[in-house]
């Protein structure tokens, strides 16, 4: 690997202010902390911090990545009867506690059919997708669900070449599925066997040869991204800088292309150095199209193992915060984690990654993770599920009141997902807080949980989804369903959203459950009435009141009516009549009616 450049990505270790009285709400830090992982890169270089001083580190970093990453190589013997094993173990086990990393070293690997369950994420460990080649298929399909993907949910593929068996590779997901850093060298089919339901899903980084075929997928958004052709649409289908995107065409077909994406910067990922294990971080990307990795080596910097806690479940916040205040990382392994405090992320640049969808579980109301008002934060690839007593917030990115410019080096939070209920009861007020200004959320699904174990009106209670207080905040790839009053409420100013799905909350008993004073029902997604500049590309929320299907929900979108708040491709939908919308957006749009399941749109407000 070319290294033109070095730089080290280990700040000094910072001193801390004494604890909290709140376990979910801290002071603003300031700009304290030192900066970390933010130098520039020559040309395509990969800077490296493999040379940087040494620490005095009272926790140990790097070590064994633990029982549930399993590594294989070109000539690693059984890989596919692993494979099968493995996804025997968790095709339909949707709320169990089987957590799995399958990383695959650079090489070639021939006739796999690598068929993906519940909380299985399968990676190459190459510095680019082609480095890592499969002959073969990842695959996800419906069979354990008759046919229906609509739940095929807590799954991921990354940074892989991929030569399909038949040409077309199957990727029928749901929602907390991504795709990133993909290369299928043929079509990507996102139906299906038998094409039935289906309710994803989101494509980043990633080069597809042949055409992708949607057919019964409901939405899609397809980030930074090349494709070889868009075969169709069903409801709402979003690209922002996209190769090969169709043009723009909402609401016939429903297709809501943006030339570029404003800001983006891909997620992070574990990779191998000849024998050494490091995690990438992609640089920033202003006005993005096409692919991080398409022009060679990845432009951003490298950072060793060593300069990681690797967590192992049964790590509690105590553990996890000493590794952090000692100035690692933190590399959260396969498996779930109880927290009986914050994890407190307070030093600018700090990296928190999950593997296989690694699960915190906040006790006794705590908030699962905090960040401070400091710039270059990263969270990726974990799962918040809520802990049977209400916290305040799940996720805190930024103190309340944070004010600091981050525009040059963002907090990211990506592939952060949330789960309020499903696998056992669990309350949280909001579930994802963003305070700090200029944060990009790059692919979130925020889910109070409409089936599995504690579900029920007021059993797993969650009043709002994702609140965003502050400004020049970014959501693209942007999924919040069935909260009890607002599933997205936007308070900052000058916010953006680029793909936004929605259902409301299947189990209101009734219409007086959900009045807001004289409005009937709370806005899937509400901009504060204060706010004079928003702007949103290709939202879409769905009612199914199918407790009491009476219910009318006055709008889906709610909006100061001012030239500064605009929203482009917006769609509500009634599925099966269950419920009704009387408007789109404010008092504009038409209703939905009758059981044709057929949306209501707004190609432009005001």
């Amino acid at each position: 690997m070319n290294q033109e450049s070095r730089v080290s990505v280990l700040p000094p270790r910072p001193t801390h202010p004494a604890s909290p009285a709140s376990p979910s709400r801290r002071a603003v830090l300031g700009a304290a902390a030192a900066v970390a992982a933010t130098l520039p890169v020559l040309g395509t270089a990969v800077a490296s911090a493999a040379e940087s001083a040494p620490r005095e580190a009272k926790v140990a970093g790097g070590g064994d990545l633990g029982p549930n990453v399993i590594v294989f190589d070109p000539s690693t013997p059984g890989i596919q009867a692993k494979l099968d094993e493995i996804f025997k173990q968790q095709e339909s086990a949707q709320f169990g506690a089987g957590r799995y990393a399958l990383l695959f070293k650079p090489g070639t690997y021939n006739g796999l059919n690598a068929q993906l369950g519940f909380y299985t994420s399968i990676a190459g460990l190459g510095l680019s997708p082609d480095d890592t080649t499969i002959n073969g298929d990842v695959t996800v399909d419906a069979g354990w669900f008759d046919g229906n993907a609509t739940q095929n949910f807590w799954r991921s593929a990354e940074n892989l070449a991929l030569v399909p068996v038949s040409g077309t590779n199957r990727w029928a997901v749901a929602q907390a599925a991504p795709f990133r850093r993909m290369h299928v060298r043929g079509g990507l089919n996102l139906a299906p066997d038998g094409y039935g339901w289906a309710s994803g899903g989101y494509i980043a980084d990633s080069r597809i040869d042949g055409a992708v075929a949607p057919y019964s997928q409901q939405q899609w958004y397809t980030r930074d991204s090349s494709v070889g052709g868009w075969e169709n649409a069903v409801w709402n289908m979003v690209f922002s800088g996209v190769e090969g995107a169709p043009a723009q065409s909402f609401p016939d077909p429903p297709y809501t292309t943006l030339d570029a994406t404003p800001v983006s910067r891909e997620k992070p990922f574990l990779y191998l150095d000849g024998a050494d294990y490091k995690v990438f971080l992609p640089e920033k990307r202003t006005n993005a199209r096409g692919t991080s990795w398409g022009g060679g080596t990845p432009r951003g910097t490298s950072v060793p193992l060593d300069q990681f806690y690797v967590a192992k479940p049964g790590d509690g916040a105590a553990t996890l915060n000493a590794a952090l205040s000692d100035g690692l990382h933190l590399l959260l392994t396969p498996g779930v984690y109880h927290l009986d405090a914050p994890i407190q992320v307070d030093r600018a640049g700090t990296v928190v990654l999950g593997l296989g969808y690694a699960t915190l579980i906040p006790d006794g109301g705590a908030t699962a993770v905090e960040v401070a008002d400091v710039d270059g934060v990263r969270l990726a690839g974990f799962l918040i599920d809520a802990g049977t007593v209400n916290s305040e917030t799940l996720l805190e990115v930024g103190p309340q009141g944070a004010s600091a410019d981050h525009s040059a080096d963002p907090i990211t939070v990506q592939d952060v997902f949330v789960r309020i209920g499903g696998a056992g009861a669990g309350k949280a007020t909001t579930s994802m807080a963003i305070n700090a200004r200029h944060t990009i959320v790059d692919h979130t699904w925020v889910w109070r949980a409409d089936h599995g174990e504690g579900v029920g009106w007021d059993t797993n209670r969650a009043d709002y989804g994702v609140v965003v207080n502050g400004d020049d905040v970014l959501a693209t790839g942007l999924f919040v369903e069935h909260f009890n009053k607002y599933d997205v409420q936007w308070n900052g100013e000058r916010g953006r959203t680029i793909f936004y799905q929605n259902e409301k909350a299947y189990d209101a008993p009734n219409q007086a459950a959900i009045q807001n004073g004289s409005v009937k029902g709370f806005a899937a997604y509400k901009v504060a009435d204060n706010v004079t500049t928003h702007e949103g590309w290709g939202l879409g929320s769905y009612c199914n009141y199918t407790s009491d299907p009476t219910i009318q929900q006055g709008h889906g979108f709610a909006a100061p009516d001012t030239p500064g708040v605009k929203f482009h491709g917006l769609l509500v939908v009634s599925l099966g009549g269950k419920g009704q919308y009387d408007h789109v957006i404010n008092d504009i749009g038409s209703a939905t009616s009758g059981d044709s399941t057929v949306p209501s749109t707004v190609v432009s407000y005001p």
